[in-house]
């Protein structure tokens, strides 16, 4: 069984870390080179670096930047934002990253996964899928949340799976920011549908919420933001509530 993640979570901003609410009302978090080279001290597996405005404002990922931090990194590093082809990826393993996310770009021209997989290998290409529910149902949304498309969250991870990725990350948009907790009831669905690792993302709060994430859905990584830059939650203190509640974490 693969033991449980801990990732932080770097949302970027012209340059600077921020954080809101369902993907609104952003506030500065501060340095992201500094809480980089925090995360790494205190113990994260993973850092996940989302330049959450790349798409929006149609320009590519901050390269430098990608570059910064990944020199102070040993854990595996996960870069998103504005992500269109295989040249774009190419730039970012090479500036340093380990594994690139995308998002609108994989929605939109689906055969992208496969053309990325098959250059990069399927360790490489991590698929984002931004849910909200919409009258009941589970929807996709892509632009940083901001479009709402017809594809429903279970079925996409599923195909994005079938095209060669190799983890999913798994934002609940109702949840992000909110601190109300995991989006279990999606997270357990899409987690038990496919077989590549999935990644939850938006709602974390409390310690119980990692334990209730990890106890009652087959995610295998748990991702999360304000609660460690603004120092809710360390780290190392939440690895050990996990190991008393005998979740086996890395």
């Amino acid at each position: 069984m693969l033991k449980k993640r801990i990732i932080p979570c770097l949302d970027i901003k012209d340059g600077s870390t921020v954080k809101g609410i369902n993907f609104e009302d952003l506030k500065n978090a501060g340095d992201p080179v500094e809480l980089a080279k925090k995360y790494e001290l205190e113990g994260a597996d993973e850092l996940v670096f989302l330049d959450i405005t790349a798409t929006i404002e149609n320009r590519k990922t901050f390269v430098e930047l990608v570059g910064k931090i990944a020199k102070e990194l040993s854990i595996p590093f996960t870069v998103g934002g504005g992500i269109a082809s295989v040249e774009d990826v190419r730039k970012l393993l090479e500036a340093g990253a380990d594994k690139i996310s995308i998002n609108s770009s994989a929605v939109k021209d689906p055969k992208l996964i496969a053309e990325l997989a098959n250059e990069f290998g399927s360790q490489c290409v991590v698929v984002a899928i931004d849910t909200k529910r919409v009258n009941q149902t589970d929807l996709v949304h892509i632009k940083g949340g901001r479009e709402a498309t017809e594809l429903g969250t279970v079925e996409w991870a599923k195909r994005a799976e079938a095209l060669g990725a190799g983890e999913i990350l798994l934002t609940s948009m109702d949840g992000d920011g909110t601190k109300n907790g995991f989006d279990l009831s999606i997270t357990k669905q899409v987690s038990e549908q496919i077989t590549i690792p999935v990644i939850a993302s938006g709602g974390a709060g409390t310690v119980n919420d990692f334990v209730k994430v990890f106890n009652e859905t087959k995610a295998t990584g748990a991702l999360a933001a304000s609660i460690f830059h603004f120092n809710e939650i360390g780290i190392q203190e939440l690895k050990q509530q996990l190991k008393i509640q005998k979740i086996k974490v890395r």
